[in-house]
């Protein structure tokens, strides 16, 4: 069973904003710009749906959004953003269960992936990636392990504290590099946040 953050809808935000600062906003919000005009976008797992509200104010129109969440209580809550006069499909589904096309200019996955196991990331990883066009950009935020002991505790903690209260399986986090490698995407531009722990990276298949 995937993890459901319905338990945590209610403070989510505030909880994340208490322990990361902005840390965590700026690292989705950085590379989000670089949406292009009239762009057809996925969103997988976006949460309470806050990222809707910063796109619209890049994109107050002419977007196609498709935004994915697995959790009632949060896509409940990511219902009531102001989309502007952008389209957006409210899935309340896993990303592989939705039926979606293979025609989208853009992909985001913020914090998404640290919910998945090395057993089940493949699966999901390829089917989101079945969705995006040739010469499409996907932006994935998510933490990483630099060496720091600090990052490793928090990691820990975080980790059991949504396995106990939604059911996040994973106990580490799985190796994402490695399944964008494996597709062919390489790394176009980074920027790291919270002393490395968080790190945004822009991908695209560029050979």
């Amino acid at each position: 069973m995937p993890a459901n953050y319905d338990n945590s809808a209610s403070f989510y935000d505030k909880l994340s904003r208490l322990v990361f600062g902005k840390a965590l906003v700026n690292a989705q919000t950085w590379l989000l710009p670089l949406i292009p005009e009239n762009a057809k976008v996925l969103i997988v797992g976006g949460g309470t749906g806050w990222i809707l509200e910063e796109i619209t104010k890049l994109h107050p129109g002419g977007l196609s959004i498709t935004y994915i969440e697995i959790s009632a209580k949060m896509m409940a809550l990511s219902r009531k953003r102001n989309t502007g006069a952008n389209q957006v499909e409210f899935i309340n589904k896993a990303v592989e269960d939705a039926g979606l096309t293979a025609d989208f200019d853009v992909v985001i996955t913020p914090f998404l992936f640290d919910n998945f196991t090395e057993d089940t990331l493949p699966g999901v990883f390829q089917h989101i990636h079945q969705t995006l066009k040739p010469g499409g950009l996907w932006l994935n935020t998510d933490f990483q392990l630099t060496g720091k002991w600090w990052q490793y505790l928090m990691l820990k903690s975080m980790l059991l504290f949504f396995k106990v209260l939604c059911g996040v399986p994973a106990w580490r986090l799985p190796d994402v590099g490695k399944q964008f490698s494996k597709f062919g995407y390489d790394v176009t531009e980074e920027k790291r946040f919270f002393g490395d722990f968080v790190v945004t990276r822009l991908y695209k298949i560029t050979h």
